[in-house]
């Protein structure tokens, strides 16, 4: 009931929203192709746990390469005990233009059986990115924000997820990804939302400012723009166009409704045509009672257990509501709402108003 009411609220409040659309700066709706960060990847060990760390082979192999690295060789029959060792995977995002030198922030996850990372300090570990090629080198103390506690009898507490960790400024960038901002006579910006109205907008609003031509809408995503090859005036061009606002299109009638929480969300041109909608609760209610039949003291007879059951059904006077053209779903909900039905009564609602072809927009249950 609750979440219907909330539900009834926040569609209240779309219906509400009859001006149009602020219009947004380039920047915020849109990326220029090229311009992207990489994803960074290693793995590497954590040393210095309280012992909440792991005795598992690989993280053993791994413990032997470190230390053989430094010369120091453990017989192949000699197995150390490395409680306060933890394997990791350590992974990072490397900004667009980055260069050698600058730092990264890095997180590192347990793959193995460690109990914790806290209190531990992460090796030196190469990231590398998809090619293969070392970007980026990772190393200091975690910072975790989980906690965990566990008792003699195996009884144990855990607070969110110590086994993940994060070093602030941990990597340092060893190797810098070129880009393709200067390779050509265009640049190219990728909506984030695909939209035919909004990339024609864009391209019109280039086009205001720079000159007729300047800016071709390619396709619903991308609007190809001439720019200069020199890279001073390319950066200094490419400061003016992001800050340049677009008015964006509405967006296509929508309802997401994800049937597991019950969670329903409605996009503000969702309107229903013609139709009758009937909703009915029916409540059964069963119950087994145990009698026992008990004979005359003088009697000769014997005790009996007989069992009863009871069915109890309930059923609600079915309601039916009649929608005249033009009604929005605000009107649906707050009648639907009136007799107190259910997230999911709602749902079926929706989904039996789509498949009769009575609400205009794309039903999408996750």
């Amino acid at each position: 009931m609750r979440t219907v009411k909330l539900f009834a609220l926040l569609v209240s409040l779309l219906s509400m929203l009859t001006a149009p659309v602020q219009a947004s700066r380039i920047k915020d709706i849109a990326s220029v192709q090229g311009v992207r960060s990489n994803q960074l990847i290693g793995y590497g060990l954590v040393v210095g746990l309280p012992g909440t760390g792991e005795q598992t082979p690989f993280t053993d192999q791994t413990f032997r390469t470190m230390l053989g690295n430094f010369g120091i060789n453990i017989p192949a029959n000699e197995r150390p005990k490395i409680d306060n060792v933890a394997a990791v995977a350590v992974h990072a995002n490397l900004p667009a233009f980055a260069k050698p030198g600058q730092k990264i922030d890095v997180t590192v996850s347990s793959v193995g059986s460690a109990d914790s990372l806290t209190g531990g300090t992460l090796m030196q570990t190469f990231l590398k990115g998809a090619n293969g090629e070392v970007y980026a080198v990772a190393q200091g103390s975690l910072i975790v924000g989980g906690l965990g506690a566990e008792g003699n009898d195996g009884s144990k507490i855990v607070i969110n997820t110590p086994t993940v960790g994060r070093i602030p400024n941990g990597g340092v960038v060893e190797r810098e990804v070129r880009s393709g901002f200067g390779a050509s006579d265009y640049l190219t910006f990728n909506l984030h939302q695909s939209d035919f109205t909004t990339a024609k907008r864009m391209a019109e609003t280039i086009n205001n400012l720079v000159g007729e031509g300047t800016a071709q809408a390619i396709d619903a995503t991308s609007v190809r723009v001439r720019a200069p090859r020199d890279l001073d005036q390319r950066v200094s061009y490419m400061s003016t166009l992001e800050n340049l606002e677009v008015q964006q299109a509405s967006a296509s009638a929508k309802i997401i409704v994800n049937a597991r929480t019950g969670t329903i969300v409605v996009g503000q041109n969702v309107e229903l045509r013609p139709a009758a909608v009937a909703h009915g609760n029916m409540q059964v209610t069963i119950a087994e009672n145990v009698n026992v039949d008990q004979p005359n003291p003088f009697g000769e007879g014997e005790t009996a257990i007989t069992p009863q059951s009871i069915i109890d059904v309930n059923q609600e006077d079915a309601r039916m509501f009649v929608f005249q053209p033009g009604t929005t779903l605000n009107d649906l909900v707050r009648a639907v709402n009136q007799i107190g039905a259910a997230p999911g009564d709602m749902i079926a609602v929706l989904e039996a108003l789509k498949q009769a072809g009575a609400l205009s927009g794309e039903l999408i249950v996750i």
